[in-house]
């Protein structure tokens, strides 16, 4: 297992030995020490391995991940996992703002609370928070599923087009056009999904949750919905 000291190696040096790795590459399991707080680490990779931080991370940890599993023993600043493809990101602590904008696929976990705009403009990622999460989150969220077993802050799901929402705890106030809806026998299956890839098998009951998504209204332009553009 390549175990690299940031204390001793650059940000820049450990990226590129990440990016040069095969795709049959043996080097599957990596470890990084030392991270202190440090940005984009772990960012741009494409290759079937497991890099395992053990520490703090800064801005857009693991951003634009392709097929690698992503851990961090702590907690992640600003845009982790931001536009990730696919692969798995696990945040152990807390995230900073907009964790997982623009993701089009792949599974984030975040052990702790999210702050605002979590799921910006999500594109297809799966997003599971065991705490909470805050305002503006799931803004504009596109496709995909966004699992709170905490609570929501502001204007969850402002402006949301077709990603699901399932959250447990107490909603502060929904966004334009995003409304409660039904929790089905198929939305019922996609939660029990998640949250047993996210580790929380049988933990937690999915009749605990409410399901928020698009009631269409913002589609299109129509002078009855005027106030809520």
């Amino acid at each position: 297992m390549p175990v690299v000291d940031l204390a001793q190696t650059s940000r820049r040096d450990l990226n590129s030995r990440l990016h040069a790795l095969a795709q049959d590459t043996n080097e599957t399991l990596w470890r990084i020490e030392n991270p202190d707080g440090r940005h984009a680490l772990a960012a741009g990779l494409d290759a079937p391995i497991t890099v395992m931080i053990a520490g703090h991370v800064g801005y857009y940890c693991a951003g634009m991940n392709k097929q690698a599993s992503v851990v961090v023993e702590g907690n992640a600043g600003v845009g982790v996992a931001e536009n990730m493809m696919s692969g798995t990101v696990h945040v152990k602590g807390d995230a900073s703002q907009s964790a997982g904008a623009t993701a089009h696929g792949g599974l984030l976990v975040i052990d702790g609370n999210a702050s605002a705009r979590c799921g910006i403009s999500m594109k297809g990622v799966n997003i599971v928070v065991k705490g909470s999460i805050g305002p503006m989150s799931a803004f504009m969220a596109q496709s995909g599923a966004l699992v709170v077993l905490g609570d929501a802050g502001d204007s969850l799901g402002d402006s949301i087009y077709e990603a699901k929402l399932y959250v447990r705890g107490e909603v502060k106030s929904l966004g334009a056009d995003c409304v409660e809806q039904t929790l089905d026998e198929e939305h019922r299956a996609q939660l029990r999904a998640l949250l047993d890839a996210a580790g929380l098998n049988g933990e937690v009951k999915v009749e605990e949750f409410k399901r928020y998504g698009s009631a269409r209204t913002l589609y299109n332009f129509h002078v009855d919905n005027a106030a809520a553009y």
